[in-house]
């Protein structure tokens, strides 16, 4: 008979005690981690059952089932089904380093970001990692927005030959919306909501009411190349910032930014930040928000992944800090409930009215029929069980990335873990272009978004995004290990220099 798992406390010694401020179930994670990585549990071995910890904690089923749902999202452990929770067998695989752009300020000059990420998805494709929107049907009820979009249609279709004149939107959404924040930990107003065309255009309003042209705006880097575009079509610099790839935006290193630079704005994505996946601690999150508050500099968050964590407390937004209405809150629903009804939100603080006569100004009126079936799929009680079984189900698609990665990529490749998520951000060796590598993965079928795409510098070329929104069946993984060993070859038989890259300094 196997020996029986070690009886779990929460403070085995005191060396090894979790911070008390932690919430019981981080605490419980914490201290069996601690557990796994001192080899007190060892690979393949089977963990306290769920009801066992609970009862030697004193603690609900729930919370045991949290710490250990916090240990799989770390890759620690798997669940086997009517078996319980084992130790996971270690891959040697090393989150990316913590970036260093340069410490000045850039106006773009170079070749739209969005018109060469088109270029990257061809007719026929095998596989494409490349995709920035959830493209993978299985992922939401088609049914049920069908459903709600033919009601809608009924009920008010005498909007369809009639302009809308909700100029913020229509007030169920907007009611809708601020409903939904509060799992954000916000508590908005509904008539502060202004409803626009997609989570980018809530963006784009926002630089609009705070910078001017040559205004510099601060941003995580690597960043999501749709920021980029919209700096750049608005002549506005950018002044990227050191982030590492679990905890995010580097507070001394933006301190230290806007002590030496006119920052203007700082637009980033506190939770899971496009592309890294990158998390703030909630603490973080709050100092972010008091330092900004002390400058008298808008905030403008993204928090178009935070339902991806659903269930989880780190899906609070710096928002949720907010005592001055210093931050301006964007978001939409494209990526957890449809991307065919891309509508998006903006709460922004003291300069509502700013962002409204923007919105008019630039004739982007919603669509009324598409606004009330967003408001009825919302406000429906199956909406945050259809949160957490799409946030299980691409953590299990991340875990299965990085494992074929780890087995196929090049040894001393960096891989981003992020807790939820679609997106894995790579950093290869630095003999190995990403650009020369997509080339050809691409005379294969297969595509993903190079590193260059991410940073408004010429950094990150042995870098990648591999996104997971699409299919992920037998094809995908296939081609998923197919990049790897390209990047071996690569490696291994290195070549004359490429041809020049797509994208180049104008």
């Amino acid at each position: 008979m196997p020996a029986p798992p070690p009886t779990l406390t929460l403070c085995p010694v005191p060396s090894a005690s979790p911070a008390p401020a932690l919430p019981l179930y981080l605490q419980i994670a914490q201290t069996l981690a601690q557990l796994i990585h001192s080899g007190t549990f060892k690979a393949g071995q089977r963990l306290p059952s769920v009801r066992e910890t609970a009862l030697t904690q004193g603690v609900s089923i729930s919370t045991a089932m949290q710490a250990f749902r916090q240990l799989e999202e770390q890759g620690l452990v798997q669940a086997r089904p009517k078996a319980g929770y084992f130790v996971r067998r270690a891959q040697r695989i090393a989150q990316p380093s913590l970036s260093a752009p340069p410490q000045r300020s850039f106006l773009l000059e170079r070749q739209s970001r969005s018109e060469a990420f088109a270029l990257l998805h061809q007719p026929g494709d095998r596989a494409s990692f490349g995709g920035f929107t959830p493209q993978s049907s299985d992922l939401f009820d088609d049914e049920r927005l069908r459903v709600a979009v033919g009601r809608a249609s009924r009920v008010h279709r005498r909007s369809l030959t009639e302009y809308n004149k909700a100029d913020a939107g229509r007030p169920t959404l907007r009611a809708a919306v601020a409903q939904r924040a509060l799992h954000l930990g916000c508590a908005l107003d509904a008539s502060d909501v202004v409803i626009t065309a997609s989570c980018t255009q809530a963006v784009s309003l926002c630089l609009r009411a705070v910078t001017q042209p040559g205004d510099v705006v601060a941003l995580e880097s690597p960043t999501f190349f749709g920021y980029l575009d919209l700096i750049e079509s608005l002549g506005l610099r950018v002044l990227e910032i050191p982030t590492h790839p679990a905890t995010g935006l580097s507070l001394p290193a933006l301190e230290l930014a806007l002590d030496t630079q006119p920052v203007k704005a700082v637009l980033a994505a506190p939770t899971l930040s496009n592309p890294l996946g990158s998390v703030m601690p909630l603490s973080a999150k709050q100092r972010l928000v008091q330092l900004l508050a002390r400058r008298q500099v808008p905030l403008i968050e993204d928090v178009v992944f935070n339902d991806l964590l659903a269930g989880d407390e780190r899906r609070k937004a710096a928002k949720a800090y907010d005592t001055e209405g210093n931050v301006m809150i964007c978001g939409s629903f494209a990526k957890t409930l449809t991307p065919g009804i891309r509508l998006g939100w903006v709460a922004a603080g003291r300069w509502r009215d700013a962002i409204a006569t923007h919105k008019r100004l630039q004739g982007a009126a919603t669509n009324v029929v598409l606004e009330e079936a967003l408001a009825d799929l919302l406000t429906q009680g199956s909406y945050e069980a259809h949160l957490r079984r799409l946030s299980a189900d691409m953590r299990q698609r991340r875990n299965e990335a990085r494992h074929l990665i780890a087995h196929h990529f090049p040894p001393g490749t960096r891989v981003s873990n992020p807790p939820s998520g679609d997106t894995l951000w790579l950093e290869l060796h630095p003999a190995i272009g990403s650009m020369d590598l997509f080339r050809r993965c691409a005379s294969e079928g297969i595509t993903f978004g190079p590193g260059e795409l991410f940073t408004a510098t010429d950094r990150y070329r042995n870098c990648l995004r591999l996104n997971f929104s699409g299919p992920w069946n037998a094809v995908t993984m296939q081609a998923l290990a197919r990049i790897g060993e390209i990047a071996r070859q690569m490696l291994e038989r290195p070549t004359a220099s490429p041809t020049p890259p797509v994208l180049r300094r104008a």
